[in-house]
């Protein structure tokens, strides 16, 4: 992923937060939630970058089936392919259409066919074109009808596209409760650090003579006495948090989509979710 201007500003404005935050409110409540506020403004962008180009991704893959298909139907009325590339250069199809135009000049240059689709696969730089295209150079330098490599190519792609499709669809379910599961492990981690840790701070220390005390009457009496501090325990249940969101998140995202990019964006859902939770509900519980 490429530096961008937004990518700059977003970095600039997580970091004047940070700046002031480190400052002003090092050792206040809010300092965490601030902090996590940071994060959000700082990795945004980037998250915002990745989602347009994962789309841009699937629509080159749908386009490329389209542009296959033009291609099909010109070749079986007789025309050449150089000839059926030329005729459809004009078409619609949206983020691909300069790479097909770059694809139907470079082929009016003279240039051969082949090189020409190896070209448009280096720049169109999809996994899935890019087989397509290999599969259509293996095909021509064995012999075979360009007409059934094309048709064949169109049937590969139209049919991968499909998989991927009902994959998504029976894997939907499995994204929401990934999401529900991970909420409900939020809110037992809560419950451990708010309810059940503030009842262990009031054991004091093990004895010499090795017996045990015990006192129930508050947290504060236990602070004065070298008690547990329950807010240095519970500083690692945020830690856990966003291990756990981050793993999750990569594992949403390689069973819906079958890519660990793609689940970056899960990924970032819940760290953020688990970030602003767990340090909201530190300042207001």
């Amino acid at each position: 992923m490429k530096m961008q201007k937004k990518h700059w500003i977003g970095i600039g404005i997580a970091a004047g937060i940070i700046v002031v935050d480190l400052i002003f409110l090092l050792k206040e409540k809010v300092f965490w939630f601030i902090l996590g506020i940071a994060v959000v403004i700082g990795a945004l962008p980037f998250v915002i970058s990745l989602i347009i180009e994962s789309k841009k991704e699937r629509q080159k893959e749908q386009m490329f089936l389209e542009f296959s298909r033009n291609l099909v139907e010109s070749v079986r009325a007789g025309t050449p392919i150089s000839k059926a590339i030329l005729n459809v250069k004009e078409k619609n199809y949206e983020s691909l259409s300069p790479h097909i135009k770059k694809l139907a000049n470079q082929i009016s240059l003279g240039i051969p066919v082949k090189k020409a689709f190896e070209v448009f696969s280096r720049d169109v730089d999809n996994e899935l074109v890019s087989r397509a295209i290999n599969l259509i150079g293996q095909a021509e330098n064995a012999g075979g009808d360009i007409e059934d490599i094309l048709e064949s190519v169109a049937k590969s792609v139209a049919e991968t596209e499909k998989l991927k499709k009902e994959r998504a669809a029976a894997i939907s379910s499995l994204v929401v409760q990934g999401y529900i599961i991970f909420l409900v492990f939020i809110a037992i981690m809560l419950v451990m650090e708010f309810k059940i840790l503030p009842m262990t701070a009031g054991i004091s220390d093990v004895g010499l003579g090795g017996g045990i005390t015990t006192d129930f009457t508050s947290i504060e009496e236990t602070e004065t006495t070298g008690g547990v501090d329950a807010g240095e325990i519970g500083r690692p249940f945020l830690y856990l948090l966003i291990i756990q969101g981050l793993f999750a998140g990569l594992v949403i995202g390689k069973l819906s989509e079958g890519s660990l990019k793609a689940g970056i964006k899960h990924s970032f859902i819940l760290v953020i979710v688990s970030i602003l939770i767990s340090t909201g509900a530190e300042i207001f519980l």
